[in-house]
């Protein structure tokens, strides 16, 4: 039979069920003819599914694994993006530990410059002894011994500060707004620069990305098995050593000042220890005071207490300044005498400032040097940097067009800050200093570089102000013919006049009528004026000018003086200069430190500045400097408005003080000479003869020093003896008197008996 002769391979006859199954597809295909077209495309549909499914089937295993990794790589960038893995402990540590870093930098600096300069000075001292000094030299010895002694004095205030851990605390708010600039920072300085560079890198290279997927596919396939455990860490080694940096606990004694909301009735600021708790403090006490609060806000630490800003309901914040309830503000917060500033909010009327001081709110550091200023530098119309506020802002101002009157009691502060202004002035290339005194030598310290000085004589004064109110008449004329409109036009070629006239009430009748003149005619035409005086009012200043004037500073003085210069409603308002407390033989207080109305560029506010006082030994370099520089030419000026032989004659009065009063003669010598003492101390209430002698070696010491070598006892007695031998000559009732202010009991000399003296001589 046919089966015999069956072409296909015996082999090929396998019982499984593909085989059997493709036999009928075979006859099907043979069926339909030779082509086979249908059965060729029934093949590729069975291979396209079938590709499909295991295509289906890797991406199933392989999403399964490289998924979890995908999600756990973003859960571990988000965690390093958010700093989840830092503790909040950890954030408030590394805060504390940038103050602690700074704490300990400044000590060390301060060490290192004190041991260079220490260094630095013995060396020039040694090559002193053995080779000598030229006259620069010996100047250049002198400066750095001076610096020495300033990173001394700062050193030893460094040290004398400790470590605040309290203050440097961070608030929970404080330590959340730092993770969060933290993440924006990472997140805006890491993830989009890497971000951007992976997009622009695929579409420059697509290859590189090819190759990259890979790569990132078997990074997430191993997270996949191995998950990044997100945790936060322990603290680091560096941030649990310092005691500084462990957290507060306070002391049995101290458990109740955490709970003060639950206390009854006021209790003192000192107890305190968070910007709530003051604010709560200083609530009580106006409340208890009779006060009408509304709210009592904006509580912060300041480096000498506390400020808060209070808004009341009815009544105002002047009420706070009334004697009475300052008191009692005073008593309850057991803060000192002077320890309560109120401002009141120039645009809030019933809102104020509270500044609760705690301790001196002017330090070293706070303060700062003085500012050094080249010869010929700077022009009068600069802005000039005098000084500081209690908020830390400074006090500059330009002196351009001034009017200014400066109160303050013996031993405010008010020569040094009239030097301080004078040496701005001989900084300039277009002003120049004029020196009035009746009764001291002024801003003299300055030496060479005042243009003109007429002290301790009447008649040269008012030589001088004659002289000036004349020019004014003058340069109004050749404003005219210039064209320059309402004010004088200041340059090198015309420069200003500034009239320094400290001891305003110590002028005679005259020249205060005359100093008053010119006070109203001099502004427009660049000759102003800096009046210091020790009181404001009328009686003393000859009319009641003080108001009137542009710009008025005042430091420790009578509540008259303050309502006399600044309205009756300055106390209320917050100029409280009654509070300030002069500087006396043994404290500095708070000498320097005044109020300010009407300069320009400053707000007219009841806010204390503290003035940088110039040293006189500083001063006397800085004259010595300024004049070999050269001063600004005024003979150009004054040749133009026809006046240049009227001041060399005046010039020539000055140094020589060839007018004299009719009838008067000039005080002695040694009279005039003891006063000089009072007026570079400051005018204190008295002086010792230790104190006057220093000043009178200075002055001679040829004369002065002759007893240099005796024991301190023995040296003051023949000083005494030498003192009363020449008084006596001079027909000058003055004797010394036991100072017995002065612990010892010392001999000296009282102001109010040397001033009689100086009256009845002359």
């Amino acid at each position: 039979m046919s089966t015999a002769h069956d072409p296909r391979p015996r082999d090929l006859e396998v019982d499984d069920g593909e085989h059997r199954a493709a036999a009928p597809v075979d006859e099907a295909e043979t069926a339909t003819g030779d082509d086979g077209q249908d059965g060729g495309e029934q093949t590729t549909s069975k291979t396209a599914v079938r590709c499909a499914h295991y295509a289906l089937t890797v991406f199933r295993v392989v999403s399964g694994h490289t998924g979890p990794g995908l999600r756990h790589g973003w859960a571990a960038l988000m965690h390093w993006t958010t700093v989840a893995y830092m503790s909040d402990e950890e954030i408030r540590r590394r805060m504390v530990k940038k103050h602690l870093d700074t704490y300990i930098a400044d000590r060390e600096a301060s060490r290192s410059n004190i041991n260079r300069l220490t260094k630095k000075t013995s060396k020039m001292a040694s090559e002193a002894v053995h080779f000598g000094l030229t006259r620069e030299e010996a100047d250049r010895l002198k400066e750095t011994k001076t610096e020495l002694q300033r990173h001394r004095r700062a050193g030893t205030a460094l040290a004398q500060i400790p470590f605040d851990v309290e203050a440097a605390q961070p608030t929970a708010a404080q330590i959340h707004r730092h993770r969060t600039v933290q993440s924006l920072a990472r997140f805006a300085g890491v993830l989009l620069p890497a971000g951007a560079v992976t997009i622009a890198l695929v579409l420059a290279a697509p290859t590189a990305g090819l190759i990259a997927l890979p790569l990132m596919a078997g990074a997430a396939w191993w997270l996949g098995r191995h998950p990044v455990e997100l945790t936060q860490r322990p603290l680091p080694a560096d941030l649990v050593g310092p005691p500084e940096l462990e957290p507060l606990v306070l002391d049995a004694d101290d458990q109740g000042t955490t709970d003060l909301e639950h206390t009854e009735g006021p209790f003192p600021i000192a107890l305190a220890a968070t910007p709530e708790e003051a604010e709560e403090a200083l609530s009580r006490a106006i409340v208890h005071e009779g006060g009408d609060v509304e709210s009592v806000t904006g509580g912060r630490r300041e480096p000498w207490g506390w400020s808060v800003r209070v808004t009341f309901r009815t009544g105002s914040p002047d009420d706070l300044n009334k004697e009475d309830t300052y008191k009692g503000l005073v008593t309850l917060l057991r803060v000192r005498r002077n320890g309560l500033l109120i401002e009141g909010d120039p645009d809030d009327g019933a809102t104020c400032t509270v500044r609760i001081l705690l301790q001196d709110p002017f330090t070293a550091e706070l303060v700062g040097d003085v500012p050094y200023r080249a010869p010929l530098s700077a022009s009068i119309t600069d802005v000039f940097d005098f000084g500081i506020a209690m908020d830390a802002t400074p006090l500059a101002y330009a002196l351009a067009g001034l009017m200014l009157l400066m109160v303050a009691d013996s031993g405010g502060g008010k020569s040094g800050i009239m030097l301080a202004m004078a040496e701005a002035v001989t900084s300039t290339r277009d002003a120049v200093v004029v020196n009035l005194d009746p009764v001291g030598t002024g801003v003299d310290a300055l030496g060479p570089a005042i243009t003109l000085s007429a002290c301790m004589d009447d008649d040269t004064i008012c030589a001088v102000l004659e002289f000036f109110l004349a020019l004014c008449s003058a340069r109004a004329r050749l404003r005219r013919t210039y064209g320059w409109g309402n004010l004088w036009r200041v340059s090198p070629e015309h420069p200003a006049f500034c009239l320094f006239v400290d001891e305003w009430p110590q002028l005679s009748g005259r020249a205060k009528a005359l100093l008053i003149r010119l006070l109203l005619l001099g502004r427009k035409e660049a000759i102003w004026v800096y009046g210091g005086s020790q009181y404001g009012t009328k009686d003393y200043l000859g009319e009641a000018i003080g108001p009137k004037l542009s710009a008025k500073l005042i430091g420790a003085s009578r509540r008259v003086d303050v309502t006399e210069l600044l309205g009756a409603g300055a106390l209320a308002e917050g100029y409280r200069a009654d509070l300030i407390r002069p500087a006396t033989h043994n404290e500095r207080n708070d000498a320097g430190q005044m109020y300010a109305q009407g300069l320009p560029g400053m707000p007219d506010r009841p806010m204390r500045y503290q003035v940088r006082e110039i040293d006189p030994e500083y001063a006397a370099r800085l004259g010595a400097e300024r004049a070999a520089a050269g001063l600004p030419d005024v003979t150009h000026t004054l040749a133009e408005a026809g006046m240049l032989d009227a001041w060399l004659e005046l010039q020539e009065a000055c140094e020589h003080s060839t007018l004299m009063p009719p009838g008067r003669a000039r005080a002695p010598e040694i009279l005039l000479t003891i006063r000089e003492v009072f007026t570079r101390e400051d005018d204190p209430a008295y002086v010792t003869l230790g104190q006057l002698h220093s000043h009178l070696r200075r002055a001679d010491p040829e004369l002065w020093g002759q007893w240099d070598d005796l024991p301190d006892r023995d040296r003051l007695r023949e000083l005494g003896k030498a003192l009363r031998r020449a008084l006596d000559d001079a027909a000058v009732a003055l004797s010394s008197k036991r100072i017995r202010e002065v612990e010892g009991t010392p001999r000296g000399y009282y102001l109010a008996d040397v001033q009689e003296a100086l009256d009845n001589a002359t």
